[in-house]
């Protein structure tokens, strides 16, 4: 392996604690639909794609995807089972962020859609006093506002060519298998977190840390 100047990070599940089976559950609540039957961590429907890419707007999604789960509450719940999955971000891996950032290139690379990043920004500003998390990184790009998602590959050769990046020099990381595949194609070294590690644990690992 090339000695290593450039690191990408995914943000849900690696720099943020996630679980998406908390959104099943809540929409679960709400619909007839088995919220599972169109969405999950590894494949989604269309209309999720399309609002991780940002082609659809919040109130085009939310008014399709209650049609979808077949729902004729309030929004505000929809809103409150859609965040449900967002959960904290440890101190430490904030930590983490900053010690890496002075030998590397870092990047935040993540699929998200303008309803999350509002959450999670907030949540952020709460716990943490930061309002986002571009002092962290060199770069954060999300999803919704390249126009492309993980695993495509135009989305890793974006990063790449944007920032002059050869890919044999950088590693990525993502608790996504897809995701992952789709970076090792691109000639990225890639790896999986794994569930119940601490991303901080895997950079010891690579002697990233």
């Amino acid at each position: 392996m090339r000695e290593i100047k450039n690191i990408i990070f995914d943000l849900g599940g690696v720099i943020i604690n996630l679980d998406p089976l908390l959104t099943i559950l809540e929409f679960n609540k709400l619909g007839d639909l088995p919220f599972e039957s169109i969405y999950t961590q590894a494949s989604q429907s269309e209309i999720f794609d399309l609002f991780d890419k940002g082609k659809i707007s919040d109130y085009e999604f939310f008014s399709e995807l209650k049609k979808l789960i077949r729902y004729n509450g309030p929004y505000e719940e929809l809103l409150f089972a859609w965040n449900a999955m967002l959960l904290d971000v440890p101190e430490k891996r904030l930590d983490t962020l900053v010690d890496m950032k002075q030998n590397y290139n870092t990047y935040l690379l993540s699929n998200t859609n303008e309803t999350h990043i509002s959450a999670f920004e907030r949540s952020l500003y709460l716990e943490h006093g930061v309002k986002n998390f571009k002092d962290y990184f060199d770069e954060v790009y999300y999803s919704c506002r390249m126009g492309m998602r993980k695993p495509d590959k135009e989305i890793f050769e974006t990063v790449l060519s944007k920032n002059k990046l050869k890919p044999e020099e950088t590693i990525f990381i993502d608790d996504s298998i897809q995701h992952v595949q789709g970076a090792g194609q691109c000639g990225i070294n890639a790896y999986l977190l794994p569930k119940n590690m601490e991303v901080t644990e895997l950079l010891k690992q690579l002697n990233l840390l």
